[in-house]
């Protein structure tokens, strides 16, 4: 038997209107904290102003909702079938003849389309936002020029030599990098040119170098092959298919990137001898988020549907909620491990999230009749 779709629709809104109410209050609340602490840090730098820390805070809001999107289908789970429980409408669904399946298959469905709108309508935006409160941190709280200020003012790059025949690589090191608006500049320029079987073939010294739309310009350039005199100083250019964007980006945190541009940048970064490890781990953690708000659903199931006359109600939801800030923490160290390389990116972004489902389950099967 299937449950009436009036009964699913109900479900529906009442799930889903506790589960924005209480995204809205969680959003609230960490962004509260999140001020504070821009505030404080914003003390010993007088350019930034109050109303600057508060478009800093406003831009990182879609992040931070999307961070805790999971513990607001948890809590806002427990308070839509504790509410349901207490009034008897569960238990009269259930002497109908609704099975707990059937009456849980309406919010879960919710949960995960929650979870689906949050990765393809709600990253594109927290990215693009969070991007530009990354860039005003560091601009006005941080001391710095941007993200190459972390590495000091020194850069390194791997790319493909499209000059070579057949295609090698050039390591590229440079010195006193600055990024100003569009244009990377660079002094004491070092180029290693490689060919396919990493043998040097030549080695290019440049006093400095300027990054354009398809190629690095090298100014004072001195070209050293083995076994040979060093070339005359002269200009040369580079061609290349990065850009000051990704350079930049390359820098900067995966949660600056949206769903739809991580898979194109983890193959630029895989071409270009970047590390790739933290943004596919980003990239499968969105993609996991619907698995964990369903998961953080039937969690709040499993621990708020059991009916007040049997008593215990309070430990039910309290080991509810504590079930389910345990699993939220379980896959941020899984993330670590993640990142550190002790784990498989894939089984660190997923595990958690399926065995937690599977553990859902067998409560909610455990409460079963029959």
């Amino acid at each position: 038997m299937t449950a009436p779709i009036t009964l699913s629709i109900y479900i529906s809104r009442q799930f889903t209107s506790a589960v924005m109410g209480m995204l809205l209050a969680l959003s609230g609340l960490v962004s509260l904290f999140d001020f504070l602490e821009l505030l404080r840090q914003s003390a010993s730098h007088p350019d930034a102003t109050f109303g600057l820390i508060s478009e800093i805070e406003g831009l990182r809001l879609p992040f931070i909702a999307l961070q805790i999107m999971p513990f607001a289908v948890l809590l806002g789970g427990v308070l839509c079938f504790w509410r349901l429980t207490r009034s008897s409408e569960l238990i009269v669904a259930r002497a109908a003849g609704i099975s707990a399946w059937e009456f849980l298959a309406a919010p879960t469905v919710c949960a995960t389309l929650l979870g689906l709108i949050a990765i393809t309508l709600g990253s594109p935006l927290s990215s693009v936002m969070f991007a530009r409160a990354e860039a005003l941190d560091n601009i006005y709280l941080q001391s710095g020029a941007g993200p190459l200020a972390l590495v000091g003012g020194q850069l390194w790059l791997r790319q493909s030599d499209q000059v070579l025949t057949p295609k090698g690589v050039a390591i590229i090191h440079a010195h006193g990098v600055t990024l100003q608006g569009k244009d990377l500049t660079a002094r004491d320029v070092s180029v290693f040119r490689l060919d396919a079987a990493d043998r040097l073939l030549s080695r290019i010294e440049a006093t400095k170098a300027v990054l354009h739309p398809g190629d690095w310009v090298l100014h004072g350039a001195r070209t050293i092959r083995p076994e040979q005199l060093p070339h005359p100083v002269s200009e040369f250019t580079l061609p290349t298919d990065l850009t000051v964007a990704r350079v930049q980006e390359s820098f900067a945190s995966p949660q600056t990137l949206s769903l739809w541009q991580l898979p194109g940048f983890i193959r630029l970064l895989d071409r270009s001898g970047f590390s790739s490890i933290r943004h596919r781990l980003h990239f499968h953690s969105l993609l996991a988020l619907p698995l964990l708000c369903a998961t953080m659903c039937l969690v709040a199931a499993g621990f708020s549907m059991r009916p007040a006359r049997r008593g215990g109600v309070a430990q039910m939801i309290s080991g509810g909620v504590s079930a389910g800030f345990a699993l939220f923490t379980i896959s941020k160290v899984a993330e670590e491990f993640g990142q550190s390389g002790a784990l498989p990116v894939v089984l660190a972004a997923w595990a958690p999230a399926a065995s937690g489902l599977m553990l859902a389950i067998a409560l909610l099967l455990h409460m079963e009749d029959g």
